[in-house]
């Protein structure tokens, strides 16, 4: 049973408990407090309240803070892994990364304060302009399910290090991770400098609305985001940052080597994480010249993944994180198969123990793929590989293009001509070229068109949680 965190008192609220279900079992993995908009009140209070004396501590004190959190973090890692894994049905080993990462980047923003530099700017003799950047006072950070605790360290790391006290509100669908990141934050950073809100859409709309809020940050899907910025310009003007969906695609060309492609284009899938990544490289499009070579190898590396318990360090699958989901991933293959595309693999439930319970899907991949249609062009944020052909690279390029999002892609050729224009003609925010997958530190993330505004992970991030204050000296 975990608490929210508020005004650095760990606090159960007024209004019940939300009921979290491990997707893996059907069972209980935990309760947290519903919270209320009186309790989303209560935090931006504590915050804004602490938020000066923290702001006014130097870079070095506030950077001791955030590495001492991860240490305490460091030090429960092993709770931490547990939570995760029944509560989002993710498996062991890919949410061992999570843990790691999450610590990782709040060390890196940590030893990155002293970037928070304004400029000189020369203009006449007998003046001298300068800038500062200053915190906005108190941020707020939602969260969304697939990757709880990662997403909450990642969104609360640069905004406390500009200066800024956070209100974080995690999902109601995976919340638990969130109460015992509160349980450590409280034995280690000052009172209301974080705080932390469970409940459902209720809570994260007060936040949103709240007029003492001036910079938010979302990740989720893009209906939400725009309801976000609807509600958010009702109340005040604010600065947001959104993390959205992706439909991503993965371009080969005729002279990449097949079956380097083929594992590259399961692992950009991510199977690993049910395919419930915003990242994932779900339009898979082959060069006429290999496309059935390529097709056979990702289907058969396909076929090869384990699915099971997420806690087995053999699985490489887990469950699905809802029954709503899973639902929705078995529409969108009965959509497909109407559509007229060819189903290679999967596209149904997995049998026998210990799939009796649970939201399990057999990752599933579809081949004759056209672009117009509805599993090309919408985001299932669930296990499902869409593989398309093309002969001519403009085409290519076109269909890539042609959807709402734009947040990552990969290019794979050994031209690296080929390459390079390809990758500058994709409309996405992060491309991989001869890679997948993998995001580096400090390197910005973020989409283009509805995937999203803003960039994360890098100095950009600590940047926008500050305002550049210009100030015109005369001598």
């Amino acid at each position: 049973m975990g608490r929210m965190l508020i005004g650095g008192r760990l606090v159960e609220g007024n209004d019940g408990w939300l009921e979290s279900i491990n997707p893996a079992t059907e069972g209980c993995a935990g309760r947290v407090p519903r919270g209320s908009e009186r309790d989303v009140h209560d935090a931006v209070d504590a915050a804004a309240a602490a938020q000066p004396a923290w702001a006014a501590l130097s870079v070095a004190e506030r950077s001791g803070y955030l590495r001492k959190l991860a240490d305490a973090m460091t030090a429960r890692a092993g709770e931490l892994l547990e939570i995760e894994v029944a509560d989002t049905g993710n498996s062991i080993t890919g949410m061992e990364g999570d843990i790691s990462g999450c610590i990782d980047r709040l060390r890196y923003f940590a030893g990155l304060g002293h970037e928070l530099q304004g400029n000189t700017i020369p203009e006449k003799s007998d003046k001298l302009n300068i800038t500062v950047r200053e915190p906005y006072g108190v941020v707020g950070r939602i969260v969304a399910f697939n990757h709880p605790l990662a997403m909450a360290a990642h969104g609360m790391a640069s905004p406390l290090m500009a200066g800024n006290a956070v209100v974080l509100k995690p999902s109601e669908q995976c919340p638990l991770s969130a109460t015992l990141l509160g349980e450590i934050a409280n034995e280690v950073l000052p009172p209301g400098v974080l705080n932390i809100v469970t409940g459902d859409g209720m809570v994260g709309n007060a936040l949103v609305r709240h007029p003492r809020v001036k910079r938010l940050s979302f990740v989720g899907s893009v209906r939400t985001g725009l309801a976000i910025q609807r509600s958010a310009a009702e109340t005040a003007v604010k600065s947001i940052s959104l993390e959205l969906g992706g439909k991503n695609p993965f371009i080969v060309f005729p002279d990449a080597p097949v079956e380097k492609v083929a594992q590259a284009a399961v692992d950009g899938m991510n199977f690993i994480w049910q395919g419930q990544s915003c990242s994932s490289t779900s339009r898979l499009f082959v060069h006429d010249a290999i496309y059935d070579e390529v097709v056979r190898h990702v289907v058969a590396r396909t076929e090869a993944i384990r699915i099971g318990d997420p806690f087995d360090r053999a699985t490489r699958m887990g469950a699905i994180n809802s029954r709503a989901h899973l639902a929705r991933i078995e529409d969108y293959v009965e959509i497909g198969k109407a559509e007229g595309a060819r189903l290679l693999t999967g596209g149904t439930r997995p049998t026998g123990s210990p799939f009796d319970r649970g939201f399990w899907y057999r990752p599933t991949v579809f081949a004759n793929v056209e672009q117009d249609m509805r599993i090309a062009r919408e985001e299932i944020f669930g296990p499902i590989l869409s593989i398309l052909r093309w002969s001519d690279i403009d085409h290519a390029v076109a269909m890539a293009n042609s959807v709402e999002y734009g947040l990552t892609a990969a290019v794979w050729t050994s031209d690296i001509r080929n390459a390079l224009n390809t990758a500058r003609r994709i409309e996405a925010g992060y491309i991989w070229i001869n890679g997948v997958n993998t995001q580096v530190r400090a390197v910005p993330f973020g989409g283009y068109k509805n995937s999203g505004t803003g960039r994360e992970r890098g100095l950009e991030e600590l940047y926008s949680y500050t305002e550049e204050k210009s100030l015109q000296i005369f001598l």
